[in-house]
């Protein structure tokens, strides 16, 4: 998968008309939401930047189970580093998140409810009560916060010394079920540093609510505080994820702003694409029994371009893509340093020279007389060439607002073809 520009053909079918005329809208189905939930992804990642970490948690939101799981795998190639979908993780083998859910905190009241409540120390030894230890610390939190430990949610310190007893190398809190700074905060660093006295490590917190990016500031102050205080090292880098309809506004905000998170969770505006819910991807037909052939339309940008074709991507001296260049099957393919006079679609009456540096063909064969004919590649590996063939593009055209318009030409060959073929339809 490699970005997709105007008017490119991406996908070439032979045959049959009869079947590969069948074959249109099944494949229409597959890619095109395939390639609009994968564009979604790689906008949010060039927002968030390469060092951000994305999930996904479109689950609940996307249309259908079949969209959701189809939205995991493609969110995942678009630069996603996980997702909160078990099922895509078992199927695609995509890293798996996920974090303690409201509804689990608030089916607790108090400590007494905690069962069981022993927790073995990490390097071994007799079972220690996690939830008096949890108490002892959080008193001690308290004082350093200077917060009443009475204002800390009993129920809530219940659910996160439950989790920390069955999770205790995963444990993570989600803070903001009741008050953060009052409640969230301290019992959860009053349960992380339980676990540590016992050879532990907490592994992130959430935030679901609230101005994000200023909570993440101040949580990052108080676990700072806590690991100098206490003498916690690593406590002052607990990773802070947040959630709640982020949308790309909010990554731009985020970025404005500045902040102290360390993951973001996306679901709704991730897989409903809500700013371009659908992507027109086309299935046109270019040649029959040997003989091109074109479709001519009132609207310029309906227009077809004839034969059968294969594409190149041109690279310049810094090894950024310039130009796509689409040439008949039967040419010659171009070559790195030579010149080449090329038609600029939207300006086919002119004709332009460039010189590449680097050409790289677009199409390869994978599926002949109904076989396999070359091996897939793994989903990782699509991935992979997914982030390195974004990155390789300029950032006037990379970037989200305004980019430079990316130019697709066509050979001088395909050019004089298409101009006989219209002028016959005439």
């Amino acid at each position: 998968m490699s970005p997709l520009f105007l008017q490119v053909p991406f996908l070439q079918v032979k045959g049959p008309l009869l079947v590969v005329q069948l074959l249109e809208t099944t494949l229409l189905c597959l890619v095109n939401y395939a390639s609009l939930v994968a564009t979604n992804a790689a906008r949010f990642r060039l927002l968030a930047g390469p060092d951000m970490k994305l999930m996904e948690m479109g689950l609940r939101r996307a249309q259908g189970p079949d969209g959701a799981l189809s939205a995991s795998k493609y969110s995942y190639i678009g630069g996603f580093d996980c997702t909160s979908n078990i099922l895509a993780g078992k199927l695609y083998g995509i890293p798996v998140r996920g974090t303690i859910a409201h509804s689990f905190i608030m089916s607790f009241r108090c400590l007494e409810e905690v069962q069981p409540r022993e927790l073995p120390p990490r390097a071994g030894g007799d079972p220690v009560d996690l939830a008096g230890l949890a108490v002892s610390w959080l008193q001690r939190v308290c004082d350093l916060l200077q917060t009443p430990p009475g204002k800390a949610n009993q129920g809530e310190l219940a659910a996160f010394v439950s989790y920390a007893v069955t999770f205790p190398c995963d444990f993570q809190g989600l803070l903001d079920t009741y008050c953060v700074r009052r409640s969230g905060l301290p019992n959860f660093c009053a349960v992380a540093l339980a676990l540590h006295q016992l050879g532990y490590q907490a592994i992130g917190v959430r935030l679901d609510s609230g101005d994000l990016a200023q909570q993440s500031k101040e949580i990052r102050g108080v676990f700072r505080a806590c690991g100098a205080h206490f003498q916690v090292p690593w406590f002052a880098t607990i990773p802070i994820a947040v959630s709640n309809d982020i949308s790309e506004q909010s990554l731009e905000e985020f970025r404005k702003e500045g902040s102290e998170i360390d993951m973001i969770g996306i679901g709704t505006n991730l897989v409903t694409c809500p700013l371009q819910p659908s992507l027109g991807c086309v299935y046109k037909l270019v040649e029959v029994n040997g003989s091109p052939c074109l479709k001519l339309t009132e609207d310029e940008e309906k227009m077809t371009i004839p034969g059968l074709k294969t594409m190149y991507r041109l690279y310049d001296a810094a090894g950024h893509p310039f130009m796509d260049l689409m040439a008949l099957e039967e040419e010659p393919s171009p070559s790195a340093g030579q010149e080449l006079g090329i038609h600029l679609l939207g300006q086919l009456g002119e004709t332009t020279k460039v010189i590449p540096t680097t050409v790289e063909p677009l199409l390869r064969t994978y599926f002949r007389d109904g076989q396999v004919c070359e091996p897939l590649p793994s989903l990782p590996e699509v991935r992979t060439h997914a982030q390195v063939s974004l990155n390789l593009l300029s950032p006037a055209h990379r970037r989200l607002h305004e980019p430079q318009s990316y130019p697709v030409a066509v050979t001088e060959r395909l050019h004089r073809l298409f101009l006989e073929l219209r002028q016959g339809s005439h």
